[in-house]
């Protein structure tokens, strides 16, 4: 006990984080890591399952693609002035408008614009291999020994000249991570994505069971292929669930009961996002705004307080940035003629997305660059093309004018299916729940009593979830100014943060600060905005916010140890003294 008192929080988790599993989900990558990790494993989130012939219908390479929608001339008319707009701020010609006195051709090369030394942006991908060794076969053991390292160094062409129903060979009957984006659309496999837009991807055409069955597969894939625990081993292991603000409260309920019943961990812990990255970054109170892949979502923090009524979802990320990359290149006429499709074809997501990363910044100026960009047809080697492309720093730019991203449109999942009876957010400690009928095992809280000290904290009232289509500077002031008290809008406007993968964009923090400081209204008494500078690589801080709050968990007593001693509840306090979202559910009480 004396040990637990003087302990520091990094180095609890040093000594026993190698037991504690944090998985932070999100609608293109999932973050997961054992908390004794400096950085997690960041990997696709998605599967790609074997078809077999006699499936009915027309062959989809992508499970939802028949959802995706075509632009409209509305939207494309709205485009092209966001397009203008932007330009008029970059002091770059607009859309149509001829560079005048310029004695280069759209596609010569012409190095003088940003780029940023990189020796993998001209990498071409290859194609997956897609096929395993019988286990009937004279090689299989020696083969099932190497699987990692053969998956990873045969090539698409060799592996073409396997046939599927040769005695030694098949097709392999799911393939997990990035593998999965580099399968040819010619081959039998259709791709899965479990999570789009902050929800479970729930349609006609992607059943809740089967949304369930992919998000086990691929958690289970990676517990075993990256971090090495067996289906046999994981009831010595707990897990911290760190989910985005987006996600429902049966959306989380179900994940928990994947954990506990499917992953079979012994305990498990949810936490809010937007909570861990204040925590990874040893802050108390910010304006957190997290930009992933597809959603951007922003919530403030008070005191270690996430307040609910302050939370803003914008249906757009860092994906939509990269299809407007490939939109405004075409436009401007200079992407090789070749057949780009970043719905239907995940492995040109891959390659824009690179691109995205590798050269788009925000600065004043015309921004190009010369690069190569590379074509995937029907399982050939890829080709390559050097062009010059411009306008680069016009896309970022679309996270204040959403218009120019015009993100694809998803139906939403029908609301009954989010449906339920109890708040994952509230203050509920003291409340003895009734097992309700419809409740699986694994779905039931089990809480008997709670902790004296949750009783003096403030209950929000809830809101529903709702998408905003505004900008993202809007967003932001539009969140904070909702506090409504003066002294906490201006500490929150002084304590942005910018966490997810899109905030790796150069020039996107001084950007945020002139935007928001011009989004204010003149009537408010708040004139400095400052974004804070993240403390650790911001696509990890929340996943690393997460191992942190397990040192707490272990002080508490949460995860093995009861804390019956003032020292705990004094932790608590100090550390995170309001977290009213930490949820706390042990297998023992989950299954009868």
């Amino acid at each position: 006990m004396d040990y637990l008192k003087s302990v520091v929080p990094s180095q609890l988790v040093a000594e026993r984080g190698s037991n504690l599993v944090v998985i932070n989900p999100g609608s293109a990558n999932i973050r997961i890591g054992l908390a004794q990790q400096e950085i997690p494993f960041n990997l696709p989130h998605c599967v790609a399952r074997y078809t077999t012939v006699g499936n009915q219908g027309p062959k989809r390479h992508v499970q939802d693609q028949m959802l995706n929608s075509q632009i409209t001339t509305a939207q494309h008319m709205e485009r092209e002035k966001a397009y203008d707009i932007i330009a008029s701020l970059l002091k770059i010609p607009f859309l149509d408008e001829e560079v005048a006195n310029n004695s280069f051709p759209r596609k010569m090369a012409r190095v003088d614009g940003y780029n940023p030394p990189n020796t993998r942006k001209d990498t071409a991908f290859s194609w997956a291999n897609i096929f395993e060794k019988k286990p009937d076969s004279s090689s299989a053991s020696e083969s099932l020994e190497n699987k990692g390292a053969n998956m990873e160094s045969v090539d698409q062409h060799e592996t073409n000249d396997k046939e599927a129903s040769s005695s030694e060979w098949k097709y392999r009957q799911f393939i997990c991570g990035e593998e999965a984006l580099r399968i040819s659309p010619s081959e039998p496999y259709c791709l899965r994505r479990p999570i789009r837009r902050g929800h479970f991807n729930v349609s006609q055409h992607y059943p809740a069971q089967q949304v369930l069955e992919d998000l086990f597969t691929i958690w289970d894939w990676i517990l075993i292929e990256k971090l090495r625990i067996p289906l046999s081993e994981r009831n010595m292991y707990s897990a911290i669930l760190v989910v985005p603000e987006t996600f429902d409260n049966r959306e989380i309920k179900e994940m928990l009961s994947i954990v506990l019943q499917d992953l079979r961990f012994s305990s498990a812990v949810v936490h809010q996002e937007g909570l861990a990255a204040v925590f990874g970054n040893g802050l108390s109170t910010a304006c957190v705004v997290n930009m992933g892949a597809q959603v951007t979502s922003v919530i403030c923090i008070e005191d270690g307080v996430a307040l609910p009524t302050t939370q803003m979802t914008l249906p757009f990320g860092g994906e939509d940035i990269s299809r407007c990359l490939l939109w405004t290149q075409r436009h401007h006429q200079t992407w090789p003629p070749i057949r780009t499709d970043a719905l239907t074809k995940p492995i040109d997501l891959l390659m824009l997305n690179k691109l995205k990363e590798s050269y788009c910044q925000i600065k004043e100026g015309e921004l190009d660059v010369v690069a190569v960009v590379h074509s995937y047809e029907n399982g050939t080697p890829a080709g390559s093309h050097k062009t010059r492309l411009t306008a680069l720093n016009v896309p970022p730019m679309g996270l204040f004018y959403p218009m120019l991203l015009v993100p694809d449109v998803y139906p939403p999942p029908p609301r009954s299916w989010f449906h339920d009876y109890e708040d994952m957010l509230e203050d509920t400690w003291h409340i003895e729940f009734p097992r309700r009928t419809d409740m699986s095992d694994g779905l039931f809280a089990g809480v008997n009593g709670g902790l004296s000290m949750w009783d003096n904290f403030p209950v929000f009232p809830t809101k529903p979830k709702r998408e905003e289509k505004i900008g993202l500077a809007e967003a932001i002031t539009s969140s904070i100014l909702s506090t409504g008290r003066i002294d906490l809008q201006r500490k929150l406007f002084c304590s942005m943060q910018l966490i997810g993968g899109v905030a790796l964009i150069g020039g996107l923090i001084s950007a945020v600060e002139e935007r928001v400081l011009h989004a204010i209204p003149s009537n408010e008494a708040i004139d400095t905005v400052e974004v804070l500078q993240s403390r650790t690589n911001p696509t990890f801080v929340s996943w690393k916010g997460g191992a942190k709050f397990l040192a707490f968990l272990i002080l508490v007593g949460m995860l093995g140890y009861i804390g019956r001693t003032g020292f705990a509840v004094g932790f608590m306090r100090e550390v995170a003294e309001s977290i009213r979202t930490l949820i706390i559910f042990k297998r023992r009480q989950c299954v009868t």
